[in-house]
């Protein structure tokens, strides 16, 4: 493609997804935790094209609301009634000037290879990415002339059964001179009022006729240029953008028990000798420091973890950021506005929110933080809990540095334990502990000797 002759990327965004049987539009249908039309986005963004425009139809406020602050601004094109891959096409060439390439790509094909759409839009004239599939069922057919050039392209419910033999199919995926295309478009144009859609695949008879070659791309990867249209096959492309990513971070120097148990749904950064283990779900953006540890069966949502840290089995963690050398797990969870300092130790059981722990605290087992700062070495007893709301508002805690809080405690707040204090087992506190003092409430034992115990009464 000449260096003056901008580019105008199509992405086609209408379909229902009928096949999906979801409330949700097709292209908002999530892939590693984002909708199927952001990895179409991303992936065309290489491109710098002049221009992005995307044709909605079917629950479009939903689709715009989603992509509202797209950088670039996306130009939204309503295509009103769909009536076929070609109506779309026209439409969106109403937006873009006839000196332009425009590259036609589908809201929902995520994983589509950069290479194959800078193949198409590097071209002059008509150019269509083909794949090579074992099982072509269901997709429109590339059929060649005896000379190996493009003839026509027959979509697979029109083809005859010795077209529908081949295995060279198209993707959908096009790209040609925006003028001819209009021109092209506007003469197989069906009769609105009949029952044939209105094919994109129509134009590669019309230019042929017209004596033009059409350029055939073969897709570097057949699998990634399928479309999703039901959950099993957004299932799929799943898996392969799992094991995709993975790979590349294990090339990069993460250790990862089994690439087919890790569910990357968002960003991870890592450093040296970070290892996880089997089921890991990863969200949002995590960063996990040098040597850390992530157990079997975690999950963790826009997390920092610090150097050496320790997060065993079964925990769940979100917006936290850990201190180097913390211990967390197994079964805890850690929820937002967490801060653990270096060598804090969380044990299972254990609840945090929005509250802090000192360097070296610990809460080993069994203990709600809520609303609180814990100092450090500070040692929080199985069964603490801060009591941190009174039905209206919340209040917070405040745990000096080296307190020890006995086991089956309540702290009511806001209330302030000093450094060094003390606060006996089973005691419930609403008033402050002053400094290195002992608190507890206790009541006297009562013990009645030979008390009969009660009996069932006889029939």
């Amino acid at each position: 493609m000449p260096e003056t002759t901008p580019l105008h990327i199509a992405v086609l965004a209408a379909g229902k997804g009928t096949r999906m049987r979801s409330r949700l539009p097709k292209v908002l249908q999530s892939l590693a935790g984002r909708p199927l039309l952001d990895h179409v986005l991303q992936r065309v963004a290489p491109l710098e094209a002049d221009a992005l425009h995307v044709v909605v139809s079917h629950e479009q406020e939903r689709v715009r609301a989603a992509f509202a602050e797209h950088v670039p601004a996306l130009d939204w094109i309503d295509q009103g009634e769909p009536r076929g891959t070609g109506h779309a096409v026209y439409q969106a060439l109403q937006h873009i000037p006839d000196h332009a390439r425009v590259l036609v790509t589908y809201g929902d094909v995520p994983r589509i290879p950069v290479a194959d759409l800078e193949a198409c839009a590097r071209g002059t004239g008509v150019t269509v990415l083909a794949a090579q599939v074992p099982d072509p069922t269901g997709y429109g057919r590339l059929i060649l002339d005896p000379a190996g050039q493009l003839e026509r392209i027959v979509e697979h419910k029109e083809a005859t059964s010795g077209e529908r033999a081949v295995d060279l199919i198209n993707t959908g995926v096009l790209a040609a001179p925006a003028g001819d295309l209009r021109g092209w478009l506007a003469s197989c144009e069906p009769d609105p009022a009949g029952p044939r859609e209105w094919y994109l695949t129509d134009i590669v008879a019309v230019a042929r006729g017209q004596g033009r070659v059409i350029d055939v791309v073969r897709s570097s990867d057949p699998v990634a240029v399928l479309g999703v249209n039901d959950r099993e096959q957004l299932a799929v492309q799943e898996r392969l953008h799992q094991a995709e990513q993975c790979s590349r971070m294990m090339r990069d120097g993460l250790a990862v028990a089994d690439p087919a148990r890790l569910d990357v749904r968002g960003v991870l950064k890592f450093g040296h000798d970070c290892s996880i283990d089997v089921n890991v779900v990863i969200e949002g953006t995590v960063t996990l420091a040098d040597d850390v540890y992530i157990g079997p069966g975690c999950v963790l949502r826009d997390c920092e973890i610090g150097s050496g840290t320790q997060v065993a089995a079964h925990s769940v963690l979100e917006g936290v950021r850990i201190g180097e050398g913390a211990n967390v797990g197994p079964f805890a969870r850690l929820r937002p506005g967490t801060e653990l300092g270096p060598g804090a130790r969380v044990g299972n059981f254990v609840e945090i929110k929005n509250a802090t722990l000192g360097p070296g605290a610990k809460a080993n087992h069994l203990t709600y933080v809520g609303d609180a700062s814990v100092g450090a070495g500070a040692n929080l007893g199985a069964g603490t809990i801060t009591c941190n709301y009174d039905g209206a508002n919340k209040h917070r805690t405040e745990i000096g540095e080296r307190a020890f809080i006995g086991s089956n405690t309540a702290l009511v707040a806001p209330i302030r334990i000093g450094d060094d204090a003390t606060v006996g087992a089973g005691s419930t506190l609403s008033d402050d502990v002053d400094p290195r003092a002992l608190a507890l409430t206790r009541a006297r034992p009562r013990v009645i000797q030979d008390w009969p115990r009660p009996k069932k009464k006889s029939d």
